[in-house]
């Protein structure tokens, strides 16, 4: 048995809460018509008979919590699905009408204010992450929004009206059960927070554990102004590297130079491994690298002694039937690092939870003390304009592998909604 708190109000903070515990017949475990102890029943003899059984807290009073139709919860809402395996996001999903869930004991149902977008979400979609994993399953990896329902255990620590973020799948809905444990307890419903849950902690935690910085080397960053990328730039720069960061247009570079990047290397303009081969003769200490192909193995070729590359995506090709993108240098790797005693090391953020924790909490004091930049693109440049809505998705998921983006991709899932309460 679990208490469902059900928001009278979408909005942030709002004071219109009910609380109280789900009938009987509801989908929690009541019963209903339990066998009743032997009892008299009129003149004869004692007979056994079907009666209610009183529980022990009275949950008559609560049917109207549960009458979606009655507050500002609807019965039914949108998520995004993925109906077939493809590494075409469009193909792979679809929009679909369905329930809203209700939290089991220990969750929250949150609706969902801002989504990210992640370049892994077409590995999702096209099963490379977990092929036991049949369609249909849902989408998204990122979310921040209002709690508007909980259950009992959950309430112990949240309340209706709380804001949080989180990072699980099932993120691409109007709505989305969460477990309590695993959501993040934010300030506001800004999706500068929302930067945090994959893109900083991927760069925040990869650089702390893999990188090994130290003070006076040079890193080079791949996809400086991406959602991660802006990341890597800001904390190797704390750590006191010289940082190069390569980007696509002048804009970007003019946004790395902002966040204290050293040498932004807008690509379209200047040949890159030309660029580094003369300003950087003794090679770089590390390479932090998510695009794959021929930017990866330049990577390898301009490591210097004792240089450590670090791999957390290759987007390049993550469109194609493999997901790979062609690697030519691959047979000779292990005698190039060899020959600079350089390495190589890939990174998974789940592989990484134990650490999960303190990075997102010293990001979130960064933020608050204005020490971290954290760069939304929700698409005002975008030729259909911002990404607004859940149908929103597909187009910021084309955007962003576009490369047009500056900064985390993020799509406005539901604006900030006025209390309607009938309380």
């Amino acid at each position: 048995m679990f208490r469902l708190l059900a928001a009278r109000t979408g909005g942030s903070g709002g004071k219109c809460v009910g609380s109280a515990h789900p009938p009987a017949t509801a989908a929690t475990g009541g019963r209903r018509g339990m066998r009743a102890p032997d009892a008299p029943w009129g003149p004869g003899p004692a007979a056994a008979v079907f009666t209610p059984r009183r529980p022990i807290v009275d949950m008559s009073y609560s049917t109207h919590f549960m009458d979606f139709k009655g507050s500002s919860i609807p019965s039914g809402a949108s998520k995004l699905v993925v109906t077939k395996l493809s590494a075409s996001f469009r193909e792979a999903v679809a929009m679909r009408t369905v329930a809203v869930p209700t939290p089991g004991d220990a969750d929250l149902l949150v609706r969902n204010r801002f989504v990210g977008i992640n370049a892994s979400d077409i590995n999702y979609s096209a099963g490379r992450y977990d092929p036991t994993v049949k369609p249909p399953f849902d989408a998204g990896f990122e979310g921040i929004g209002e709690v508007v329902g909980l259950g009992l255990s959950a309430s112990s620590a949240y309340t209706v009206g709380d804001t949080v973020a989180y990072f699980g799948s099932g993120a691409f809905a109007e709505y989305t059960v969460v477990p309590a444990k695993e959501s993040v307890r934010v300030p506001s419903v800004r999706p500068e927070f929302l930067t945090l849950l994959v893109s900083g902690a991927t760069a925040y935690i990869a650089l702390k554990r893999l990188g090994d910085l130290a003070k006076g080397e040079t890193v080079l960053v791949t996809a400086a102004a991406g959602g991660t990328g802006q990341f890597a730039v800001q904390f190797a720069k704390q750590a006191g590297c010289h940082v190069i960061g390569t980007c696509s247009s002048d804009e970007k570079a003019g946004f790395l130079k902002s966040i204290g990047c050293d040498r932004p290397i807008n690509y379209t303009k200047e040949d890159l491994a030309k660029t580094l081969r003369k300003e950087y003769p003794q090679g770089i200490d590390v390479v932090y690298e998510s695009v794959g192909g021929s930017v990866l193995e330049l990577a390898v070729s301009c490591l210097a002694k004792k240089g450590r590359l670090i791999v957390i995506g290759m987007i390049s090709g993550y469109q194609s039937e493999s997901g790979i993108p062609p690697f030519p240098g691959g047979a000779t790797l292990p005698v190039r690092l060899l020959l600079k005693s350089a390495s190589m090391r890939g990174f998974f953020l789940p592989h990484f939870v134990t650490d999960y924790k303190e990075a997102l909490s010293s990001m979130m004091q960064m933020f608050a003390k204005g020490k971290l930049v954290c760069e939304v693109d929700c698409g005002e440049m975008a030729q259909e304009g911002r990404f607004v809505g859940l149908e929103s998705v597909f187009r910021a998921v084309d955007y962003m592998y576009a490369g047009k983006n500056l900064g985390k991709v993020v799509v406005e899932v539901t604006p900030p909604s006025v209390c309607n309460s009938k309380l």
